[in-house]
């Protein structure tokens, strides 16, 4: 499908993976709306993605968040496309030094990488849903996973159960919406320079880089964008869960 002319919406995207893919979004012709956080960090995005843009402040497992973003990309077309890129990661043991992870810790994190992709998909569905289809297409959905979800290491009990969740729902979720023309795919990043690594140490993205057989970097978000715009071009993609990872697998540590 040709998102030209489009509208889309990208959650989690005031930075990262989410604005990189908003600003492909909007260079391809579409008018953007991304959500997130009210923060600096979210002013500027505004101000680097320019007029083909709106910031809409929300919570992806908020409903009635979803649901005004959601408003507010059909305000400015046709919504042919959403990015679900809204996540977090919080490390923790299983049983650490103080005792066994918090229960709370590992709901929130399920609840947010999850259930809030499972929230967008479903709002932004019935939308879609009332399209006309375009290439054969009413609209597409792309959702984020990681390779945590296939070698999750140490301390990343709560992070790799979401994510594999969502790896794991790409396929019913593409046979449930394919009666009304809509494609669901999911990414896997790996090892990408985002700020959930930009806190390390150079010394410690280093060691992350080399782990990577080719090329020996970290991703970039740029890459990212550009597979999410293959994504909704190209109509054989539906149903998939896609590695983009350089070839790495994650030892346990």
């Amino acid at each position: 499908m040709d998102i030209n002319g489009n509208a889309a919406l990208v959650t989690g995207g005031t930075s990262g993976l989410g604005l990189a893919s908003a600003r492909h979004l909007v260079a391809s012709g579409a008018r953007v709306v991304f959500m997130g956080r009210p923060s600096e960090r979210a002013e500027k995005a505004a101000a680097d993605l320019g007029d083909r843009a709106r910031f809409v402040p929300g919570d992806v497992t908020r409903s009635e968040d979803v649901e005004a973003a959601v408003e507010e990309a059909r305000s400015l077309g046709r919504l042919g496309a959403v990015v679900s890129c809204a996540g977090i990661a919080v490390p923790g043991r299983t049983l650490g030094r103080k005792g066994p992870l918090p229960l709370e810790d590992f709901e929130h994190v399920v609840r947010v990488n999850l259930i809030g992709t499972f929230n967008v998909v479903r709002i932004a569905a019935q939308a879609m849903a009332a399209n006309e289809p375009v290439d054969g297409d009413r609209g597409v959905v792309v959702c984020t996973s990681s390779i945590a979800a296939y070698e999750g290491q140490e301390g990343q009990t709560a992070y790799t159960a979401s994510k594999a969740a969502v790896a794991g729902m790409t396929l019913p979720l593409a046979r449930d919406l394919a009666r009304h023309a809509i494609r669901v795919v999911t990414i896997a990043p790996g090892l990408f320079d985002t700020p959930m690594v930009a806190g390390l140490s150079r010394e410690a993205r280093d060691s992350l880089a080399r782990q990577i057989p080719h090329p020996v970097r970290l991703g970039r978000a740029e890459e990212f964008a550009s597979l999410v715009a293959h994504v909704i071009d190209n109509p054989m993609l539906n149903g998939e869960v896609i590695r983009l990872d350089g070839a790495v697998r994650l030892g346990p540590i």
